[in-house]
């Protein structure tokens, strides 16, 4: 009795795979290591903010035509750095997972 299945289709014609290539096709079921990391943004705020002060001088030396006031520079660095609070990044990569969470 003759097939109707094509002939590459056929059992006996199926090449046999070899474990090894059994191996890379199928997924990696290990579970990804999870890196956790907390970044206190309010700590290192206050702990930049005496350099900032330091340097403060120098936006002297900048054009006119884009200086702005040093303590409003100051001001504004330390909200942005504040805004940021709350904030969660989550990377997935082939290797980890990576969770940044800044409070």
């Amino acid at each position: 009795m003759m097939s109707t299945l094509p002939r590459a289709v056929r059992l006996g014609d199926v090449p046999a795979r070899t474990p090894t290539r059994i191996a890379r096709l199928a997924p990696d079921l290990r579970p990804l290591p999870v890196v956790r990391l907390w970044l206190p943004l309010t700590v290192l705020f206050l702990l930049l903010a005496p350099f900032a002060l330091l340097l403060c001088p120098l936006l002297y030396f900048v054009p006119k035509r884009w200086r702005l006031s040093p303590l409003a520079t100051v001001l504004a660095v330390g909200a942005f750095l504040l805004a940021l609070g709350g904030t969660d990044i989550d990377v997935r990569t082939h290797d980890a997972i990576v969770r940044l969470k800044i409070v």
